[in-house]
């Protein structure tokens, strides 16, 4: 890169450093991000030559329009679209930087994948295609050259269908929009709309090349590869040794009788490289130039900030707190520390302590009278998200609970037993009672109900007293197991000051996902509180 083009700075953020690569519709280059001071992928979309003024525009919107719905993706197999920004009529596309290989690349370099390796190919796209599915979102052009094989040996889905190659994505003599043409969709050849059938579709053609090293229909022409797609038999996946039924499950004719991505992630499983295995080599990474900017000089006699004024998110006035005595206040101390030690609860407790709210349940001896049961308003839904921090999609949900209790979100960290979760609590204002939904996106197929079971246990080493068991009516929508519900009790804090607590767990596996509706009550009132408020709430769960 010459001099001038290292100077280059994108909307006033984006620092170009070397160029990735270039195609007719776009320059890809490696970019330091001025602001947040990390690498990036930076795409330049370019103006063909010749397009008209119109076209141009119009090509912009629809750049600006698919990166942003996009941007709402993120997932662990999907390249992460952080930005989309215009700089000087022109737009760009900010994206997570991978060093990788393309799997069109790796099947260069080796012929064709084993079965591990194209299991882990097959598990990890079906799972990114299947987030950005309940998103609302199709690829349009899986294939192997937008299949990422990281240096670490990740596998990552990109490139969504923007401003792909006007030559190999539109026939203009026949009116209708393509994908590659050897691996697109038979009703998607004939003018059909690009549908989530179509990327299944993609999905299985993507596999027959990867174990057979050469695309499933193959054409002097892109007519001909075209005919062949829509007329031809569909070929027997050839190499494909236990993938090959899961391949041609994909690639049924009839978009009706393609296999559901669910079910190929259920059939790979057993195929998967064991934990802590690599199917691809790790690579090592050569690292790209990082842009150092000097530390401002404070002066010594420098004045300080002034002021910023009240913190942005209270908005209200909070509640008077109560006094407390020296030995109270060193006891909440202790009891905040513990619970960020154990880290699951930690954003719960602090978000109590900011509302002004105690930490800890009231204890036995304030509970001489226990809270009345809360009814004197009844239950309105409500619409929360349970999005994990690494902002993966479809935790939407509706539930109906008292509109005056308290909801805060809570994000959980992978454990040894559990993946990262995030959990929505509703709380009564005297603290007695709280219903909380949990989601563990992406629970499945590695896991199971049991595996939740054993991790709810080991929360509470012999403080936990296991109840009944049962079947309780699933989700509408594809599970890997059937539901269940559960009662357990738990013992907190120390004698003589001890909270004994019933929780009332359903549990629901939806899709790739695991749901968990818990109602927790005072022990002392369980029999009243399950029909009050475990039976009137955990029914109304809807996800949205």
């Amino acid at each position: 890169m010459e001099n001038g083009d290292q100077e280059r700075l994108i909307a006033a953020r984006y620092r170009l450093l070397d160029q990735l690569g270039q195609g007719s519709m776009g320059t890809v280059w490696a970019a330091h991000d001025e602001v947040l001071r990390r690498q990036v992928a930076v795409k330049e979309i370019l103006r063909p030559p010749g397009m008209p003024d119109a076209a141009a525009d119009e090509l912009r919107e629809r750049t600006m329009r698919e990166a942003r719905a996009v941007a709402a993706l993120s997932h662990p197999n999907l390249v992460t679209l952080y930005d989309v920004v215009q700089h000087e009529g022109d737009p760009y596309v900010v994206m997570e930087l991978v060093p990788s290989r393309s799997l069109g690349e790796v099947l260069q370099e080796q012929g064709c994948l084993t079965e591990k390796q194209g299991a882990a190919v097959l598990d990890a796209v079906a799972a990114a295609l299947a987030a950005a599915h309940r998103a609302g979102i199709t690829h349009r052009d899986v294939k192997p050259g937008n299949v990422l094989i990281a240096d670490d040996g990740r596998v990552k889905l990109t490139d969504f269908g923007i401003a792909r190659n006007v030559a190999e994505a539109t026939m203009t003599a026949r009116g209708i929009t393509l994908g590659t043409p050897a691996y697109i969709a038979p009703e998607v050849a004939q003018g059909g709309d690009v549908s989530e059938a179509a990327d299944r579709w993609s999905l299985g053609a993507t596999l027959w090349a990867a174990m057979a090293g050469e695309p499933p229909y193959v054409g002097k022409n892109v007519m001909q590869t075209i005919n062949a797609v829509i007329n031809g038999d569909v070929p027997v996946p050839a190499g494909a040794g236990r993938l090959a039924p899961v391949i041609s499950g994909l690639m049924r004719k009839d978009p009706a009788e393609r296999m559901s991505l669910v079910d190929v992630r259920k059939r790979v499983y057993a195929l998967l490289p064991e934990p802590g295995t690599d199917a691809f080599e790790v690579r090592e990474t050569v690292p790209l130039p990082v842009v150092v900017r000097p530390k401002p000089r404070i002066e010594p006699d420098a004045p300080l900030a002034d002021d910023p004024g009240p913190l942005p998110f209270l908005v209200t006035e909070p509640p008077p707190r109560r006094s407390r005595g020296r030995v109270a206040s060193a006891l909440v101390l202790v009891a905040a520390v513990l619970l960020f030690a154990v880290g699951s609860g930690g954003g719960f407790a602090l978000t109590r302590l900011a509302a002004g709210a105690p930490l800890l349940p009231p204890t036995r001896q304030s509970q001489q009278t226990l809270p009345t049961l809360p009814t004197s308003a009844p239950l309105a839904p409500r619409t929360a998200s349970a999005v994990t921090a690494i902002g993966d999609q479809g935790g939407k949900f509706t539930l109906n609970v008292d509109p005056n209790w308290a909801m805060y979100t809570e994000q959980r960290a992978a454990g040894t037993q559990l993946p990262a979760s995030a959990v929505v609590h509703f709380v009564s204002d005297s603290g007695a009672y709280e219903v909380a939904v949990q989601r563990f996106p992406d629970y499945y197929p590695r896991r199971d109900v049991n595996a939740y079971f054993r991790a709810v246990q080991a929360r509470w080493p012999g403080r936990f007293f296991g109840g009944e068991k049962a079947s309780t009516p699933d989700l509408p929508g594809p599970r890997f197991e059937e539901s269940v519900q559960f009662i357990y009790r738990t013992v907190e804090g120390d004698e003589p000051n001890t909270l004994r607590r019933t929780h009332f767990s359903r549990v629901l596996p939806l899709g790739n996902d695991l749901w968990v509706v818990e109602v927790v009550v005072p022990t002392e009132q369980e029999d009243e509180a399950r029909v009050r408020l475990f039976d009137a709430i955990a029914s109304t769960f809807t996800p949205v």
